[in-house]
């Protein structure tokens, strides 16, 4: 009845929700562990050519209010909107911890950083795909987080940055697992290990 009531309450909003469930699907460390070792390993691409705008994002998705205004409607609490955009609520960043209620204190991360799929893979890519991959609500591949976790964190891989949450590595590490294997993306040497060590923890 909540995710209905939620459904209507977009609706009304007049803003389209995400395709998929209220929240990711949950993964577990075995079937990640699984998918990372068949993931091909291979040294990071050029960043030859990458621009964000390779990425289109954010989509539209109702009456002037697009993916962002989806993920944290998705993502917060006791949400207020105008119209469809999201101007209030309640969110806890799971990288850190800090709580808001300003949504323009919160970013949307990208699970898998776009420079970083670039790198392994998505260089190849049409900007049509690169833009579903930006765009892409149905892995655990966008979360609202602190703007200061997501800026930290940058483009890089689990082997060179950690949320400081360290309850949340075990689900971080399945995360990212999960979005580079279904998008078919390399990983480094180093990356691997880095998610091995944090998959151990599950």
């Amino acid at each position: 009845m909540a995710a209905l009531a939620a459904a209507l309450a977009l609706g009304v909003a007049g803003c389209v929700p995400p395709d998929e469930p209220a929240t990711p699907p949950p993964s577990d460390g075995g079937n990640a562990v699984e998918q990372l070792s068949e993931l091909t390993v291979a040294t990071a691409g050029s960043m030859k050519g990458y621009s964000r705008d390779r990425f289109p994002h954010w989509r539209d998705t109702g009456k002037n209010c697009d993916v962002r205004d989806s993920i944290l409607q998705r993502d917060g609490k006791d949400v207020k909107l105008s119209g469809c955009n999201v101007v209030g609520g309640r969110w806890e960043s799971v990288y850190d911890g800090r709580s808001f209620s300003d949504p323009s204190d919160v970013d949307i991360d990208h699970m898998v950083p776009l420079a970083n799929a670039w790198r392994s893979g998505a260089d190849e890519w049409d900007n049509a795909k690169r833009g579903d991959f930006a765009n892409d609500t149905t892995r655990p591949q966008l979360f609202a987080v602190s703007a200061s976790s997501n800026r930290a964190k940058g483009d890089q891989d689990p082997s060179q940055w950690k949320p400081a949450n360290r309850s949340y590595w075990c689900k971080y590490a399945q995360d990212w697992v999960t979005v580079k294997h279904y998008w078919r993306l390399t990983v480094t040497s180093a990356e691997k290990s880095a998610l091995t060590d944090m998959l151990e923890g599950c």
